[in-house]
């Protein structure tokens, strides 16, 4: 079970992305926040496996209780919810360590495909914002040189095609035959040869320099 920390100050808001949720069995809501500061506190009280949270609320936004939920090492991955309207939030989400995007417009499928992928350890972009995003973070970042990626090791190249691919960790496993853990070590060489701080980041990088599988 995927246990969801859920925050948006829109009432109606909460309700419907919760029907959503509900429709698959392996996810539970635990908990719902109208706030930035109410999510980081029941997120702190309950662990769930995924916070979702709207950019935008009173007081304490999404990102900075994203930041804050990261600081805090819950194990909480962070899965945002977003406008089209919303640039400069989603530049802040990739810094602070957002593992995907939802558009709160679009397929209300995408919404519990993002909570699977980030609670597996993977990356996820609303099929509509991938290209958006993908070109923002690279203008307002330095570019990771080809040298950076050249000095991978062939498997760590495998390891960083299948991230930007948005495989998950046990995915990965699948595809190059190794067991999750292995996987787990090698993610965390590449962000850090990188000097990347997550997989979304990670796979930006995959996606410039042309490295995701066929």
């Amino acid at each position: 079970m995927t246990r969801v920390l859920l925050a948006d100050d829109e009432a109606v808001v909460r309700v419907g992305v919760r029907a959503v949720l509900a429709s698959d069995p392996g996810i539970e809501v635990v908990a719902e926040a109208a706030d930035g500061r109410e999510a980081i506190e029941l997120a702190t009280a309950h662990r769930p496996d995924v916070a979702v949270l709207d950019v935008r609320m009173p007081g304490t936004d999404g990102l900075d209780a994203a930041a804050e939920i990261t600081r805090r090492d819950l194990g909480c991955a962070i899965l945002v919810l977003t406008t089209f309207a919303d640039d400069d939030y989603l530049v802040r989400a990739l810094a602070d360590g957002a593992g995907g995007f939802v558009l709160k417009t679009g397929d209300p499928r995408e919404i519990v495909d993002g909570v699977r992928a980030v609670a597996a350890g993977g990356a996820y972009l609303s099929p509509r914002m991938a290209r958006r995003v993908l070109d923002l973070y690279a203008r307002r970042r330095p570019r990771v040189c080809r040298a950076s990626v050249d000095a991978l090791t062939g498997r760590e190249r495998a390891v960083l095609g299948l991230l930007g691919a948005g495989l998950s960790n046990a995915e990965i496993g699948r595809e190059l035959h190794v067991v999750e853990g292995t996987v787990k070590v090698h993610v965390s060489a590449v962000l850090d040869r990188l000097g990347v701080r997550n997989r979304v980041q990670a796979a930006i990088v995959a996606h410039e320099h042309d490295l995701i599988p066929e």
